[in-house]
């Protein structure tokens, strides 16, 4: 992943995060292709909640409809109404449905509800009703989450009584898999076995339950369109195996300051390390509070000038102290950029360091770094 040119703010940035805008598309791509290989006409949408998992939706989201995606999902309703100012086109579903009054805001946006119990189906019916013309809707059934989506009794009424949906389009039937990312366990052919005994009773409506890692688990998942969110961020979908996605941000962090210490001095809050040795310490610019977790104490590495450098200390709000020693001066000193996130250290490796998943690791990047967005993948 090449870097884009520095721009006045990131000179004066203490951290930088880099998207890579054509590596996403790549993805992207990628997975649409793979949902294709059986030779069906298979549609491929594209998750955008959660800020395109930290990525910056106002900025993929125009970036993916450019490439051919013509569905996006984002998970609540600000999203949808923020994404919809630079994708006017395209469909937007709301994952999390309709809350109690914001039916006139689905409305004048153009939104998609998600509907996912029979209360929030007769909601946006009544809607259909008082704005005199048909709304589409998404039905989402609970195959076995046991979170959103309609119960299997809600669901045995919505197929024994299909006026229900009367003044609604049925732009999709959905659910969500469980542990997709584990293809051995049994709960994927369940859930598969429901949906399928849903979706028949529902004939003609087009039908999706495949994330990222469910396009993975064979055609036989793919229905009408996939769902893919944290594959196109680089995150791996296929964990224990190679990752296909390329990667799509880099991190990287401006040394602060340098400082020589002897044997046996501590460094940070609660004197959590102590240097074997005399050292050298550098201090960078991001902390917790822009998403560098705190259980990171002692337990991960950077890359500076090709060498893997441990972090050691504590993780601050603002800073991290890391062992510069074996980096040769000129490579080290204040101002230079310290690779965090990116080839080097995936958000799957970071993840598996912090004891979280590769989702949250994303879904953290921090508010405070400079942003460059480039488009340098064209595979």
């Amino acid at each position: 992943m090449s870097q884009p040119a520095e721009n006045e703010a990131t000179r004066r940035a203490g951290a930088i995060l880099t998207v890579d805008l054509g590596a996403i598309a790549a993805n992207w791509r990628g997975l649409r292709d793979a949902g294709r290989a059986a030779g069906r006409p298979i549609d491929c949408a594209a998750v955008l909640k959660a800020d395109a998992y930290g990525t910056g939706a106002t900025m993929v989201g125009p970036r993916l409809a450019a490439e051919g995606c013509r569905q996006f999902f984002v998970a609540h309703l600000d999203e949808g109404i923020a994404l919809r100012g630079v994708v006017p086109e395209h469909s937007i579903y709301v994952l999390n449905g309709l809350l109690p009054g914001t039916e006139p805001d689905f409305v004048e946006h153009g939104l998609t509800p998600v509907l996912n119990h029979l209360g929030q189906l007769n909601a946006w019916r009544a809607a259909a009703q008082r704005y005199n013309r048909p709304l589409d809707a998404v039905i989402h059934i609970d195959t076995g989450m046991h979170r959103l989506g309609f119960s299997p009794e809600e669901a045995q009424v919505l197929a024994a009584e299909r006026g229900r949906l009367r003044g609604l389009r049925l732009a999709l039937l959905m659910s969500h898999l469980v542990a997709s990312e584990e293809p051995n366990n049994p709960i994927n052919g369940e859930q598969l076995s429901r949906f399928r005994n849903f979706v028949r009773t529902m004939p003609g409506a087009p039908a999706s339950l495949a994330n990222s890692s469910g396009i993975f688990l064979g055609p036989d998942y793919h229905f009408d369109l996939l769902r893919p969110g944290a594959a196109l961020y680089g995150i791996n979908p296929t964990p224990g195996r190679p990752n296909p996605m390329l990667t799509t941000v880099i991190l990287r962090a401006r040394v602060l300051q340098v400082r020589r210490i002897d044997a046996l001095q501590t460094v940070g809050y609660g004197a959590a390390w102590r240097s074997a040795r005399p050292s050298r310490v550098a201090t960078i610019a991001l902390g917790y509070a822009d998403g560098y977790f705190r259980t990171l104490i002692n337990r991960t590495h950077v890359h500076l000038a090709g060498h893997k450098v441990p972090v050691i200390g504590r993780i601050s709000m603002d800073l991290v102290t890391i062992d510069v020693t074996d980096v040769p001066e000129a490579d080290s000193q204040p101002g230079a950029l310290v690779e965090v996130l990116g080839p080097h250290l995936t958000a799957d490796d970071l993840a598996e360091h912090a004891r979280t998943n590769a989702y949250e690791v994303m879904t953290a990047l921090g508010r405070r770094y400079a942003r460059l967005y480039h488009d340098g993948a064209t595979a």
